[in-house]
């Protein structure tokens, strides 16, 4: 867990860098070469457009929309995701029998210990990358979304509710920040994780990662993040836990 804690911060600090280094002042347009602006912040950015003249100009409106058909997209990798995080549940049991056994320190018995947890990783066709994996598809996402916003200068002029989406806000990081952790306690609620001191750890981290991030970066980053953590919130209530549920009660009758 200590490693994707840091996962996390070194893929924020990419988002930083990149932003950094990449042409952010120039505004986008389908002049604009390169693969990144071509394939990623063009399209990103005419989509935006698109649905905001559907809805008389309304960037705001736009985003939260683009946000939820993005979440929709990725919604076959987050199931996937939790299909494997409740097949590592399932062999919890057999993976600390494993432990037990080779709870020598000694690198011979390291290596077998490795070898048998793969062996049972596999048996049970569990990915123990998985977790990481949503992570990683959502970074180009981000940081495209982050372009989109600073090169199409309609969203940078446009206000939406209280605040500027091209600026930075005072109030958005911290419902962003809120709504992540809101999200993370509903995830963890009932499950083995939740125990975890180390999980717990993370449900304080990431909403702080997130706070803090989102007071320096546009506001319409910020609402990205809220949106997508209400969508997150759905998706623990209607699909996460009846599914962690059914594994609960498939092991009672066990």
């Amino acid at each position: 867990m200590r490693n994707k804690i840091w996962l996390l911060v070194a893929l924020f600090g990419l988002l930083a860098l990149l932003s950094g280094c990449m042409d952010i002042t120039e505004p986008i347009t389908p002049e604009s070469t390169g693969i990144w602006n071509s394939y990623f912040v063009w399209p990103l950015s005419q989509v935006i457009t698109y649905f905001a003249g559907l809805f008389n100009g309304s960037y705001g409106l736009a985003i939260i929309i683009v946000t939820i058909i993005v979440r929709l997209i990725l919604l076959p990798l987050n199931v996937k995701q939790l299909k494997s995080s409740k097949a590592m549940q399932e062999i919890q049991p057999e993976l600390k029998e494993i432990q037990q056994k080779y709870s020598s320190k000694d690198a011979n018995t390291q290596q077998k210990l490795q070898q048998e947890t793969m062996q049972l990783f596999q048996k049970h066709g569990v990915n123990p990358l998985a977790g990481c994996l949503p992570i990683f598809v959502q970074m180009p996402i981000l940081i495209a979304m982050y372009h989109a916003i600073r090169r199409t200068p309609e969203i940078q002029t446009h206000t939406f509710l209280w605040f500027e989406l091209g600026s930075p806000d005072y109030i958005l990081p911290l419902i962003a920040g809120a709504a992540t952790f809101f999200q993370q306690k509903l995830m963890m609620a009932g499950s083995p994780a939740g125990q975890n001191p180390q999980m717990m750890v993370m449900m304080y981290v990431m909403p702080i990662m997130i706070t803090v991030f989102a007071y320096f970066f546009p506001a319409a980053l910020a609402l990205y993040w809220v949106v997508g953590n209400v969508f997150m919130v759905a998706q623990t209530i209607f699909i996460r836990k009846p599914m962690m549920n059914d594994n609960k009660n498939g092991g009672d009758k066990k």
